[in-house]
């Protein structure tokens, strides 16, 4: 094996794991783990996690199959409720590179890479050389893809074949059409070629024969078909098989499969040579006057687990080759840095730290401030292939994305009071930025409509952060809605033996691991409440709300004081505020006492909420 260019990031997401593995030397895969997803509130937490869990720091450039159509930034998962824009979680890990293609697309690149003890042959036939491949393959739902050969290489089909309809063959697939019908108004072979679909054959052949069965999952049926102690379960496999074979000979034909149709996907390998024996061969001939056409093509079942990998990995290649291997300067700064003298280094971190004033800066100032020479700010320029500092300022400019980035610079004691204000302003706009691209709309939609039909909100927060409650508290009020901050532990206890179904509590934690909070959190959650955590996404308090708004920003606790992360917790709580005014359907907000009549006056320089709206929306 030869060693990759650069190390990449390779994952598989489907709606119960994410795989991830390292491919530092092309084909060698390391350091593969499977992460549940209902362990992460979103893709980006679960991504985070597994960087920090290997040591993966160092990684530039990233690719990702997902069981998802991929249309643009915004990836929406159909069988999850994950979704993310690709760009932010790009900029949020600081890949250079980040890929998302559809799982069977890259299971489908991965085809050619196959080794012979990854696949065996099901039936007759014999592939022919650099013929197009077909793809199907049963598991949550029925993916369809296909490879078709250009000049040294292919090009993969992004198909959601799956989703033609399901045409039955004989009686009894004619049932299960009919007793289908009664659910879906569309019956698609993914309905039926699929593990829910398994389920639904097995009840509708239990209706047919009018035999009561007990009530049974997928892999339940699974088991006992190929235990054979369960006539119905032992049907549900062979009818699954037959129509699997039907959808294989539909994409064989479609395509003009003479190299051959694979079967993936997480079922067929598990029915091992069952599989082999049933009747999935002898339907995939059954074409009419296509039979002939058909038999000739072979049929092979994919036994590796590692082939979406692979063609993850294949599409990343081509397109790191199609730039030319080429990452913005920043990125290459960033790469070439320890090779660097450690005079170009200071430049470096100069660049790194502060790309916008080394735009515009003359040279002298950039030399000042790097405290070295200017022929040193030449020789940098030059170490990284640019023909001088005006050359470099333009590779800069064209290499950032849109604007130049806001980034996190560390304060040091020898700050000037201008850098010291600098920084700090610059660090918490970095912060907020980054919750702006990262933040989980879904779970902030869920949110806002459980504090719309709250009966009661109590905010609860405990000491740096008791100031983001009872802010919140005055927000909430002013709608009418009654709410109230507990920034004591005893009181929290007390007010969580107090509330029940229909009450929300808003629990907000920098750390979410404060023992205290989490046993009120556990008696309200007892009680019947809501519970909506503002907190890191891997804290254990994440983990027992009803809806979580990761926030993941990492507190210098040196310093005994959560700055920043404080002000994104109060842009949550205003972005949560907005969103309960906007859509309050103008209900009135309840007469406040004793300060009414200066409430009323400070009201009118004070901004509505469609004039938050109008502020965060512009605030990026």
């Amino acid at each position: 094996m030869n060693p990759s260019p650069e190390a990449k990031l390779l994952a598989d997401i489907g709606s119960s794991y994410a795989r991830f593995a390292i491919e530092r030397v092309s084909g060698v895969l390391t350091h593969a783990k499977a992460l549940r997803c209902a362990d992460y509130p979103d893709f980006l937490s679960a991504l985070r996690a597994y960087i920090e869990m290997v040591g993966a720091h160092d990684i530039r450039h990233g690719a990702i199959a997902i069981a998802n159509p991929v249309e643009g930034d915004m990836v929406r998962m159909t069988n999850y409720h994950w979704q993310f824009s690709i760009e932010a979680t790009r900029q949020a890990v600081g890949f250079s590179t980040l890929l998302v293609v559809n799982d069977f697309t890259a299971l489908a690149m991965g085809l050619p890479h196959l080794r012979r003890q990854q696949f065996r042959q099901v039936g007759g036939g014999a592939a022919r050389v650099r013929s197009v491949i077909g793809l199907v393959g049963a598991g949550t739902g029925l993916g369809v893809s296909g490879l078709i050969p250009v000049d040294d290489g292919w090009v993969s089909l992004a198909s959601e074949g799956g989703h033609i309809g399901f045409a039955p063959q004989n009686a009894r697939e004619l049932a299960i059409l009919e007793y289908a019908w009664r659910q879906y108004s569309h019956v698609s072979e993914e309905r039926l070629v699929s593990a829910a679909g398994i389920e639904l054959i097995y009840s509708a052949l239990a209706a047919r024969s009018k035999n009561a069965v007990a009530a049974l999952k997928a892999p339940e049926i699974t088991q006992r078909g190929l235990a054979g102690d369960c006539p119905v379960c032992a049907e549900t496999l062979e009818a699954f098989c037959e129509l699997l074979g039907t959808a294989a000979a539909s994409v064989a034909v479609t395509l003009g499969a003479f190299g051959g149709v694979y079967i993936g996907g997480g079922i067929v390998p598990r029915l091992g040579t069952y599989f082999d024996k049933s009747g999935f061969r002898a339907r995939f001939e059954a074409m009419g006057r296509m039979s002939k056409y058909v038999a000739s093509i072979p049929t092979f079942v994919i036994t590796s687990d590692t082939s979406t990998f692979s063609g993850t990995s294949a599409i990343l290649d081509a397109e790191l080759r199609k730039r030319g291997g080429a990452s913005t300067l920043l990125d290459r700064v960033r790469q070439s840095r320890e090779s660097l003298s450690a005079a170009e280094r200071r430049v470096a971190d100069l660049v790194l730290s502060q790309p916008r004033s080394v735009l515009n800066d003359p040279i002298m100032e950039i030399a000042t401030r790097a405290g070295v020479s200017q022929p040193t700010v030449v020789r940098f320029c030059r170490s990284l292939g640019c023909e001088g500092l005006s050359d470099f300022k333009l590779k800069l400019a064209s290499g950032l994305t849109g604007t130049i980035p806001v980034t996190h610079t560390q304060v040091k004691r020898t700050d000037s009071t201008h850098e010291l204000g600098a920084k700090v302003l610059d660090n918490t706009a970095s912060a907020v930025l980054k919750v702006r691209d990262q933040l989980n709309s879904d779970a902030v939609d869920r949110a806002i409509a459980l504090l719309l039909t709250a009966r009661r909100i109590d905010f609860f927060a405990l000491g740096n952060y008791s100031v983001i409650a009872q802010d919140a508290q005055y927000k909430f009020l002013r709608f009418g809605v009654p709410a109230a901050a507990y920034t004591d532990s005893r009181l929290q206890m007390l007010a969580a033996n107090a509330i029940g179904a229909g009450d929300v509590v808003v629990a907000i934690s920098g750390s979410g691991k404060i023992a205290e909070l989490l046993k009120s959190v556990d008696i309200a959650i007892a009680a019947g409440a809501a519970v909506i955590a503002i907190t890191p996404s891997h804290a254990p308090l994440a983990r027992k709300a009803t809806v979580t708004i990761a926030i993941d920003h990492p507190e210098d606790l040196s310093l005994h004081m959560p700055m920043i992360s404080r002000v994104l917790y109060m842009v949550v709580i205003d972005i949560l505020a907005t969103g309960v005014a906007m859509r309050h359907g103008g209900r009135q907000r309840l007469p406040l006492t004793g300060e009414k009549v200066a409430e009323d006056a400070e009201t009118a320089t004070r901004p509505t909420g469609t004039d938050y709206a109008r502020i965060i929306s512009h605030s990026g």
